[in-house]
């Protein structure tokens, strides 16, 4: 957080500078103490992110508050500054457009989880896993790969809590291989997100700003699997050899359609990426196409199966609007600094001072201690020049940089809150110098095999 707030320090008395290229013009008022103050209400704001696990206070009720703030001060500065009312819209407008088109997609994903969940997909997968009676070091690796490749295709919160809730079962008693296995989780989790554009939101924004190609992520599937690894092996040599308790837990049945919602999210996956590759269309209208196919099959399933559980309202209601709405505050927060002209600022200091790579590198160090989102929108919005390696290597960095901190990720912070302090910010740390080894061989693997 030292590092971050220096950063912002340092870029208050940079010199003013103008925005390039095409995109809407700044207002270059970096220097004002209005524009001062927007940036140390961010700064505030963030630090109740940070302290959620403490205060109780979510996330989303302090940045859509200080988005409001920071856009309020951004008119007044723009009128001082004689821009007009219309320049001031496209400017909002700009930013209204792209938090749409990520929220549509987004509901459209948390809905189909929610369906499957509903439909006791998930569950069923814990109960087998449960039901195999590993021993400690095989469930190590088991539920570290299906939390990889699951966090690949759902998000990693969903795949890290799920995949939680089996090695807390199974390792109840065994404090020490719990606290290793929810380390573990989140690890691969994350790593697991960065090579699939429905794995994590920093690729799906990449992917919708038209940076890389649907197909062009998964060049990143062996630095993920290295990032994984690395501190996964040395977490491995520290756990016990013994066997959990035998459980005798029934096996969980799925509901009438739940393999059919399984297959309905593929098919809309595959519809997402054939709307952006073929038609030029954005990926979130393929989703809502998909999205309507799976409430015409709830209807089918109420009609045929007379199960009146299944109402796809209702899995639109239990969707996570937590990060949906804290997405909307990062989007506009992020957006307004930028309209004030910080992020013009951040750009030169950052990418012009350190050179890409570097700059990069340093985005994924501070995703460890800021969410990765502000992180993604704030790169995405400096108008970058970057060649495709290097939108890959802020895709990586960005979204495994979070593994270095229990903090660093929505996977861990929600996994605090259900280990039932068994795993720990000060749990995870012990771990942070192998993760952050495994982080920098990702890197180094991103550029022998994609450089």
């Amino acid at each position: 957080m030292l590092r971050l707030l220096l950063v912002f320090a340092g870029l208050l008395f940079l010199p003013q500078l103008a925005m390039a290229g095409e995109a809407i013009a700044n207002l270059g008022l970096t220097g004002t103490e209005r524009g001062i103050y927007t940036v140390l209400v961010f700064i505030v704001a963030y630090g109740f992110v940070m302290a959620e696990e403490f205060t109780g206070l979510r996330k989303s009720k302090p940045v859509i508050l200080v988005a409001g703030i920071i856009w309020a001060h951004a008119a007044v500065l723009a009128a001082e500054a004689g821009v007009s009312t219309e320049d001031l819209h496209e400017a909002f407008e700009s930013n209204l457009q792209e938090y749409a088109a990520l929220m549509l997609f987004l509901l459209v994903a948390m809905t189909y989880i929610n369906a499957m969940a509903e439909r006791n997909v998930f569950e069923a997968l814990r109960s087998w896993m449960i039901r195999k009676q590993f021993n400690y070091k095989q469930l190590f690796w088991v539920t570290g790969i299906i939390t990889f490749f699951l966090s690949a295709v759902a998000d990693n919160l969903t795949s890290a809590l799920l995949v939680g809730a089996v090695v807390m079962a199974v390792g109840k008693g065994n404090d020490k291989f719990v606290a290793i296995g929810l380390v573990n989780l989140v690890v691969a989790a994350n790593a697991g997100g960065a090579f699939s554009p429905f794995g994590d939101i920093t690729t799906l924004m990449v992917w919708q700003a038209g940076y890389a190609e649907f197909f062009d992520f998964f060049a990143l599937f062996i630095p993920s699997v290295v990032n994984y690894l690395v501190p996964a092996f040395f977490m491995y040599l520290a756990l016990p050899d013994d066997q959990p308790v035998a459980s005798d837990e029934a096996a969980v049945k799925l509901k009438q359609g739940g393999i059919q919602v399984c297959v309905l999210f593929l098919l809309t996956i595959v519809t997402a990426v054939s709307f952006k590759q073929f038609l030029h269309l954005p990926p979130f209208m393929g989703m809502m196409v998909g999205l309507s196919v799976l409430m015409i099959y709830g209807y089918s399933i109420n009609r045929l199966y007379h199960d009146e559980s299944f109402d796809i309202f209702n899995k639109v209601r239990d969707a996570e609007w937590d990060t949906l709405f804290f997405f909307f505050g990062v989007v506009f927060a992020v957006g307004g600094l930028g309209y004030i002209g910080y992020l013009e600022l951040l750009s030169g200091a950052m990418y012009d001072g350190l050179g890409e790579t570097t700059a990069n590198i340093f985005m994924g160090i501070i995703s460890a201690i800021v969410d990765n989102i502000p992180v993604m929108f704030a790169v995405l919005n400096m108008n970058l020049d970057m060649d495709l390696y290097q939108w890959l290597l802020v895709t990586l960095t960005a979204g495994t940089g979070g593994s270095m901190l229990s903090v660093g990720s929505a996977a861990g912070v929600a996994l605090m809150g259900q280990s039932d302090h068994k795993y720990t910010f000060f749990s995870h740390i012990k771990w942070t110098p192998v993760i952050a080894l495994g982080y920098f061989a990702s890197i180094l693997v991103h550029y022998l095999v994609n450089g």
